[in-house]
């Protein structure tokens, strides 16, 4: 702190590094507490206490990628026992439907030596329905600002990510997974599923371990398995405005603690309705993205892998994905898998 004054007194550096320095400085090199987030000034501080804004230098884009090295990807790969793969996407919708906005228009040119087809969506796979990952630097800001301080402006005028796009994660995502099944905690799911805008709390994330026998550690992804797509086939499809299962607020000092990543459910990871004010916005994906650089995968279909863990009584496991190389882009698309 001593030689942040003399930085500051000395006039060397500019506006934007000294935000940089106030805003993400502490949170890293100081141990959080863990706190409840009730309120939206619980939720503003958390922002700041969490921040792990220039953890890895300013020009960073990888955020809690960071986390999985070398040894980390050797030791996710020492978990392949069975060799079974699964599938964490869901099938790619080529209709409209109430629970998300937009589709796949698949048209097919066919000719007497074969076919061929051509992808277009009618509106944006972010949303609650197509399975993909966020882009770190640019998908969710906070008061003008996304992770490590990137500028709205900034990707205003690049039109995309400048920085920080989804080009970072252009080599795949290889690291050990832990499914975190709420559907296991007692009392909570009694037809399958967890009902919608049922919150998964940081208590539960620690229930989930002892039943699961699981510990988090760094550079893991944790996905949160709540059944929604279970319950989809058995109910039908509800508008996200009904209720959203999903991860608590409080979850994200679980992130910050244990070192996560990434995180991913199965769907937009954010519990619905909030008892936050709603400008706050989507308060996961803010504290995740903007404030702790820990990416996220929206909509996986965890129904398969959750059958499988159960089966095997192992909740671990090898977990690689790859986005594809899009410059200046959101997010993308994906399939991820899940090797036993």
């Amino acid at each position: 702190m001593r030689q942040l004054k003399r930085v500051l007194v000395s006039g060397l550096v500019s506006a934007p590094v000294i935000a940089l320095l106030l805003w993400g400085r502490p949170a890293h090199t100081v141990p959080i507490a863990h706190k409840t987030i009730t309120t939206e000034a619980e939720f503003h501080q958390a922002m700041k206490d969490l921040s792990n804004w220039g953890r890895w230098g300013q020009d960073d884009v990888l955020g809690a990628a960071n986390l999985i090295t070398p040894s980390k990807r050797k030791q996710a790969a020492g978990l392949v026992k069975e060799g079974i793969a699964v599938s964490l996407a869901h099938p790619i919708f080529q209709e409209e439907v109430i629970d998300g906005r937009g589709h796949l228009v698949r048209t097919v040119t066919a000719r007497a030596t074969g076919s061929s087809d051509v992808y277009a969506f009618t509106g944006t796979y972010h949303g609650s329905i197509i399975s993909h990952l966020d882009a770190l630097d640019c998908h969710m800001v906070h008061d003008g600002k996304g992770y490590n301080g990137r500028s709205w402006e900034d990707v205003q005028a690049a039109d995309g990510c400048p920085k920080g796009d989804i080009m970072a994660l252009k080599d795949g995502v290889f690291t050990r997974a832990v499914l975190f099944d709420a559907t296991l905690l007692p009392g909570k799911a009694p037809e399958g599923w967890i009902e919608p805008g049922t919150a998964i709390h940081y208590q539960d994330l620690e229930a989930l371990e002892k039943i699961e026998k699981v510990k988090v550690s760094e550079g893991d992804i944790i996905l949160l398995h709540t059944g929604r797509w279970k319950r989809r086939a058995a109910r039908g499809p509800w508008k996200t405005s009904e209720g959203v299962a999903g991860y608590h607020a409080d979850v994200a000092f679980f992130l910050k603690e244990r070192g996560v990543s990434f995180i991913g459910h199965d769907e937009y990871n954010d519990v619905s309705p909030t008892t936050l004010p709603q400008s706050v916005g989507l308060t996961i994906h803010k504290l995740a993205i903007v404030a702790l650089g820990v990416d996220i995968f929206d909509n996986l279909d965890l129904e398969r892998v959750s059958e499988t863990a159960k089966r095997l009584n192992r909740y671990e496991f090898l977990f690689s994905a790859a986005p594809l190389q899009v410059e200046k882009g959101t997010g993308s698309p994906l399939n991820p898998i899940a090797i036993f």
